[in-house]
C-alpha cells in the first residue's frame, strides 16, 4: 500500500499534533505508514475508537494506569465522501498507527470488544506475534514528551468519524519524573510498567501490581544504557561522533534462560504459547496472548521460536479482584479475566528465509541502493552498488519493472533500514515464472535439481521390476480388482482402492498405499532430503516435488496394469460400515485402470448404464468394465454410511471454495477458471483414506505411545466463539458453538434451502474458520495428556497421516512405524525428540507450501482478470467495515474488499454497529440533479453486483460495486 499523504492542517498545531507529527519520524512509524496494509490500518482505526467511545478511569494503581471499558449502546458514524477527501481518510488512520505506534502509557482492558469485528483482535494479535521479529529488532524508547497531547489528536481524529467529541487522558505528571530518575540496573526479565509511566513497554503489562518490584524492561535498560547520561532521559542523540539507538537488543542468552527458571518468561511456537510452561504458573487455561508488534498480516509462516515476556498475576486475575479504585466496570463484564499481553525478548530459531522478492530504487549522491520488498511486511534494504546490475546508475529506468531476490543479511539498531545482499534477478514484473520463483523463495521452497548423489539412491536398473525375494515377503493381490481415483491431470498415484463382496453379505475393502519406505531407506542423502523438502508444492501450473520423478510418477506411483509395491489395510465391513475385522500388510497390486474423479462419477450417477471401453481409460483384460462399476458403486454406498456415521458422531467439515483454472498448453497462461465442484467420487476417497488414516494412527500407538506422530486439532478459541456466538444471535442465526458437531449441524440446516443458501452457508463458514485453530503434528511423547490428542473437526481421539507417502514426509515416517509394529521393517531410529523435532519442522512447511499454494492461486487470478477482465459477478457481502466491506464473488469464490471512497458517484456513507452487527448505508448521487439522493443498505448477506478489473501495478486487481441500475 502506498505512504499515506500528508494533510496539510489549517488550524494552529498545538504540542500535540508536533508531537504525532514527530512521532511519525520514527523508524518503524515511517515503515508502518509505507507498508501498511488495509487490514492492520483498519484495526488501528477500530482499536483508537474503542478508547474514545468507552470512559476512561484515570486512577493510578502502583504498576500502571488501568483505563476500563464502560459498556456503550449503538454506535454510529457518517461522513460525507464530498466533504472527507481520502487524504483525510487516510490522515485519521496515520493518527491510530501513530497512536499504536508511541504505545502510550494506558491499556485498555479487554472486557467490551466493541467497534473490533468478531475475532479481529485475538487474530491480529497471533498474526503480530508471528510477525513482530522478522527484522530481529524490538522497538526502542520514544521521548517521555509523547503524552496524552499524542492520544487527544488521535482520538479528535477518529471522534471525528464517530461523532463523538470524548477525549483520551493518562495521568502521567510527577509519576513520569519518578521513572526518569532511576537508573540503576536491576536485576530480572519481566517487562514491568512502573507507577504511570508513559512509555512503550506498557504493551507487556495491561493492569494490576507487578509480581516482582525488583524486575525492570530490558527495552528500558537497554534504550537508557545505550545514551550518554545527560541525554537518556530526552531520547536524543548521544555524545559526539554517536547516533541515536532506534531499536533495542533483545535480551542475551544468561538473562533469557534465567528469566524461563523463574517462570517470568514463557516460550512460544509459531505464536502458539506452549501449554507446558502455562501450567508451570499455574494459569488454569492456556490463553490467547496479544503481542505489541508493527507487523500484521494473515500469514503465519514467518513465525520464530520466541520468548515472550508476561505478567503472570495480571494474566490470571479477574478485574473484580485488582484493586477496584482503579477500574469503573459496570454488569457482568466485571467477570472477565485481563486481557494478556506480552512482547518478544528472545528468537531461539529463526525461520523466515529472510529473502523477498522487489525491486531496486535508485538513491542519487549515495554509494547504496533501496530495495524495496513486494511485501509490505518486510522492511526496505539498503544494499551496495556494486550488487547491481552494471548499468544501474547510469540507467536505473532500465530496471524500474525488473524483480529481484534480495537477502536481508543485517539491521542495525541505529539504521532505519535493514543491510542486505542482491541474490538474483528474476525478470520482468507481472510475468508468471519470475513471479512464481520469487513466492517460493519468499517461503524457502526448494525447487532446485536433486543432485547426483540422492539420485544415486535409486534403482539403478531400469526397468525396475520387483525382485523375487521382495514378492514372497508380501501379501499378493496382484489378481484382484484394485484401482485408482485421482485428478485426470495426477502423476503422482499414492493410493488405491479394492471392494468385493463376500458370500456372507459383507464386504471386503482395501486401502492400498504407495510403498514409499522401500525406496526412501532411513538416513540416506534421499531420506535427508526428503526430510528437508517435508512436503510437495503444488502450483497451479506445476508441482515442486518431495522426491525426485523417478520415484513420484513411476516407481511409486501406482500406475495401471504395473506390479507395485504397497502397504495396505483391508477390512470386513458390513453394508452399514461397522469394521468387523481388520488387517495390516505389505502387499503387491496391480491397478487395473486409472480412473478420474469424473470418470467415478458418472458411474455413481448412471448406476445401470453400461459404459463402453471407449467412454473410460485403458483397462486390464482381466476385470471386466461392469466389476469396476460394481466396486464403485458398492464403496459409494459404504461411504455414505461412514459419512453419515461420522457426522452423527460430531465431525466438523469446513470446506471453502477453490479456485481451478484451464491452461494453455504451451504458455501455461490461464485462459479460463472455475470454482471447482466437490463431488461424490471426491467424498467416496475421502471416507477411506480418512478411515485408513485413524486405522494407522491407532496401531502405531498401540506400538510405540511414546514415538508415535499423530495429527491433532485442538478446539477454537473460547474468546472468539464467545464473539461468533453473540454476532450470530444478533442477525438471528441459530448456529450452536458447542461442538463441532452442532456447529456442522447448524451451517448445513439453518440456512435455508434457495439458490443463496450455498453462499450464505460459505459467508458463514469464511467467518467461523477465523476462530479455528490449526491442525497440527505432535510426537505423543512429548504431549504427555492424551486429551490433547484429540482431532476437533473429525472428533476422533488419535487421527495422523498414512495415505500420501510420495508428497508428504509424516507418512513416511508413519509407514516405518507401521513396519515395526507389525514386525516387517526395523524399529524406528529416531528419539522422542528427534520425532518432536521433525513434527514441528512439517508443521512449518505444510504452512508455507499451502501459502504458495494460495499465492500461486492469487497469482493466476490476476493474470486472468487482467488479460479477460473487466468480469462481472454477484457477490454477497462478508463483512463490513466504517468505510469499505469485504465481499465474496459468487462466480469465482475469491474474496476482495471494496473502498467506498473509491466508488463513482457515492455521495456519504454511514455506517453504524447494533451490538456486534455492523451495517452501512451508501447515499448515491442521482443522475437528475432535482431528484433526492437514493440509499443503499449494506449488511452481512446482501446480495451486490460487482466488477474485478486489474490494477496499475503488476499482479494485483481489485473490485468495485456496481452503482445500482436503479439509481443511475
Amino acid at each position: 500500500m502506498a505512504s499515506s499523504p500528508k494533510v496539510k492542517r489549517t488550524t494552529k498545531p498545538r504540542d500535540g499534533a508536533q508531537n504525532l507529527l514527530r512521532s511519525q519520524k520514527d523508524a518503524y512509524a515511517r515503515l508502518l505508514n509505507q507498508h501498511q496494509n488495509g487490514k492492520f490500518r483498519s484495526y488501528l482505526q477500530e482499536l483508537a475508537k474503542q478508547q474514545v467511545e468507552e470512559s476512561m478511569s484515570t486512577s493510578v494503581s502502583r504498576s500502571v494506569n488501568v483505563v476500563s471499558r464502560r459498556k456503550k449502546g449503538n454506535s454510529e458514524s457518517s461522513y460525507s465522501v464530498d466533504s472527507l477527501s481520502s487524504q483525510q481518510s487516510r490522515q485519521m488512520a496515520d493518527a491510530s498507527i501513530c497512536l499504536y505506534t508511541d504505545k502510550t502509557s494506558y491499556q485498555v482492558t479487554c472486557t467490551e470488544d466493541q467497534g473490533i469485528k468478531p475475532g479481529m483482535l485475538e487474530k491480529h494479535a497471533i498474526m503480530e506475534l508471528h510477525k513482530a521479529t522478522a527484522p530481529k529488532k524490538v522497538p526502542s524508547k520514544l521521548q517521555h514528551k509523547r503524552n496524552e497531547e499524542d492520544i487527544k489528536m488521535s482520538s479528535n481524529l477518529v471522534g471525528s468519524e464517530e461523532g463523538d467529541s470524548q477525549q483520551l487522558s493518562c495521568s502521567c505528571g510527577e509519576e513520569q519524573a519518578k521513572n526518569k530518575s532511576k537508573k540503576k540496573r536491576l536485576k530480572g526479565n519481566l517487562v514491568k510498567k512502573d507507577e504511570g509511566e508513559c512509555g512503550p513497554e506498557v504493551d507487556l503489562i495491561i493492569a494490576g501490581k507487578s509480581p516482582n518490584k525488583n524486575i525492570k524492561s530490558p527495552q528500558t535498560q537497554a534504550s537508557k544504557e545505550s545514551l550518554p547520561q545527560s541525554n537518556k532521559d530526552k531520547g536524543t542523540k548521544g555524545g559526539r561522533g554517536s547516533r541515536k539507538q532506534l531499536f533495542e537488543q533483545y535480551m542475551c542468552t544468561e538473562d533469557v534462560s534465567a528469566g524461563l527458571e523463574r517462570g517470568e518468561l514463557m516460550k512460544a511456537v509459531g505464536g502458539d504459547l506452549n501449554e507446558r510452561t502455562l501450567a508451570s504458573q499455574m494459569v488454569p487455561k492456556a490463553p490467547d496472548v496479544i503481542v505489541e508488534a508493527h507487523y500484521n498480516e494473515d500469514d503465519e509462516v514467518i513465525g520464530k521460536m520466541k520468548n515472550v515476556s508476561l505478567h503472570d498475576k495480571a494474566l490470571v486475575t479477574t478485574q473484580s479482584v485488582i484493586h477496584g479504585s482503579a477500574f469503573n466496570i459496570s454488569g457482568s463484564s466485571s467477570e472477565r479475566a485481563m486481557q494478556r499481553t506480552g512482547k518478544v525478548v528472545f528468537i531461539f530459531e529463526q525461520k523466515h528465509s529472510r529473502a523477498a522478492s522487489g525491486f531496486l530504487k535508485f538513491l542519487p549522491n549515495k554509494n547504496f541502493a533501496m530495495f524495496s520488498p513486494v511485501d509490505h511486511r518486510i522492511p526496505r534494504v539498503n544494499l551496495p552498488l556494486a550488487d547491481c546490475p552494471a548499468d544501474f546508475v547510469s540507467r536505473p529506468g532500465d530496471y524500474e519493472n525488473t524483480l529481484f531476490i534480495c537477502r536481508i543479511t543485517h539491521w542495525p539498531a541505529d539504521n532505519n533500514f535493514a543491510e542486505g545482499r542482491l541474490a538474483k534477478t528474476l525478470g520482468q514484473a507481472g510475468e508468471i515464472e519470475p513471479e512464481t520463483e520469487g513466492i517460493m523463495t519468499e517461503y524457502d521452497v526448494d525447487f532446485s535439481e536433486f543432485s547426483e548423489e540422492v539420485l544415486n539412491c535409486l534403482p539403478q536398473d531400469l526397468p525396475w521390476s520387483i525382485p523375487a525375494h521382495e514378492l514372497s515377503r508380501r501379501r499378493d493381490l496382484r489378481k484382484e480388482c484394485v484401482f485408482t481415483i485421482d485428478p485426470a491431470t495426477a502423476r503422482d498415484l499414492d493410493d488405491a482402492l479394492s471392494c468385493k463382496q463376500l458370500s456372507d453379505g459383507n464386504f471386503e475393502v482395501g486401502v492400498h498405499i504407495a510403498d514409499v519406505s522401500y525406496f526412501v531407506e532411513d538416513g540416506s542423502v534421499l531420506d535427508q532430503i526428503a526430510g528437508k523438502r517435508a512436503t510437495s508444492v503444488y502450483l497451479v501450473q506445476k508441482v515442486i516435488p518431495m522426491l525426485p520423478r523417478l520415484l513420484c510418477e513411476e516407481l511409486c506411483s501406482l500406475n495401471p496394469l504395473t506390479d507395485r509395491l504397497t502397504f495396505s489395510v483391508i477390512w470386513k465391513l458390513s453394508p452399514e460400515g461397522k469394521i468387523l475385522s481388520e488387517w495390516f500388510g505389505r502387499t503387491v497390486i496391480c491397478s487395473c485402470i486409472k480412473m478420474s474423479y469424473d470418470h467415478a462419477q458418472s458411474m455413481i450417477e448412471a448406476p445401470d448404464k453400461h459404459f463402453s471401453a471407449e467412454e473410460l481409460p485403458p483397462c486390464s483384460p482381466n476385470h471386466r468394465i461392469h466389476e469396476i462399476q460394481e466396486a464403485i458403486l458398492d464403496l459409494h454406498n459404504i461411504a455414505k454410511q461412514l459419512r453419515a456415521q461420522r457426522f452423527e458422531g460430531g465431525a466438523l467439515q469446513l470446506n471453502q471454495l477453490k479456485l481451478s483454472f484451464t491452461l494453455d498448453k504451451e504458455s501455461s497462461m490461464p485462459q479460463g477458471c472455475y470454482v471447482y465442484q466437490y463431488q461424490d467420487s471426491n467424498k467416496l476417497v475421502e471416507e477411506f483414506m480418512l478411515l485408513a488414516n485413524m486405522a494407522a494412527a491407532h496401531q502405531i500407538y498401540r506400538t510405540y505411545p511414546e514415538l508415535a506422530i499423530l495429527r491433532r486439532h485442538p478446539p477454537p478459541q473460547s474468546k472468539m466463539v464467545d464473539d461468533l456466538q453473540e454476532f450470530c444471535d444478533q442477525m438471528g442465526l441459530d448456529i450452536d458453538f458447542n461442538s463441532s458437531g452442532g456447529l456442522h449441524r447448524s451451517l448445513n440446516e439453518n440456512l435455508g434451502n434457495d439458490v443463496y443458501a450455498a453462499a450464505r452457508r460459505e459467508v458463514l463458514t469464511h467467518t467461523c474458520s477465523r476462530a479455528m485453530q490449526m491442525a497440527s503434528y505432535f510426537c505423543t511423547g512429548a504431549l504427555k495428556d492424551e486429551n490433547s490428542f484429540h482431532h476437533y473437526a473429525l472428533n476422533v481421539p488419535l487421527y495422523t497421516h498414512f495415505t500420501s507417502p510420495i508428497r508428504r514426509y509424516v507418512d513416511v515416517i508413519v509407514h516405518r512405524l507401521l513396519a515395526a509394529s507389525l514386525n516387517c521393517g526395523p524399529p524406528l531410529s529416531l528419539s522422542i525428540e528427534e520425532v518432536h523435532k521433525l513434527a514441528s519442522h512439517c508443521n512449518d512447511r505444510k504452512t508455507a507450501s499451502k501459502r504458495v499454494q494460495e499465492s500461486s492461486s492469487e497469482l493466476f487470478f490476476a493474470v486472468f482478470v487482467k488479460e479477460c477482465g473487466p468480469l462481472d459477478s454477484e457477490a454477497m457481502v462478508v463483512g463490513v467495515l466504517d468505510q469499505s466491506f469485504d465481499v465474496l464473488v459468487l462466480r469465482y469464490g475469491v474474496q476482495k474488499r471494496i473502498y467506498c471512497n473509491s466508488l463513482e458517484g457515492l455521495k456519504a456513507v454511514h455506517f453504524r454497529k447494533v451490538g456486534k452487527r455492523p451495517e452501512m448505508t451508501l447515499v448515491w448521487e442521482q443522475g437528475d440533479p432535482s431528484k433526492e439522493s437514493t440509499q443503499q443498505e449494506i449488511s452481512i448477506f446482501t446480495l451486490l453486483d460487482v466488477q474485478l478489473k486489474a490494477d496499475g501495478a503488476p499482479m494485483k486487481y481489485s473490485a468495485v460495486l456496481k452503482r445500482p441500475s436503479a439509481y443511475v
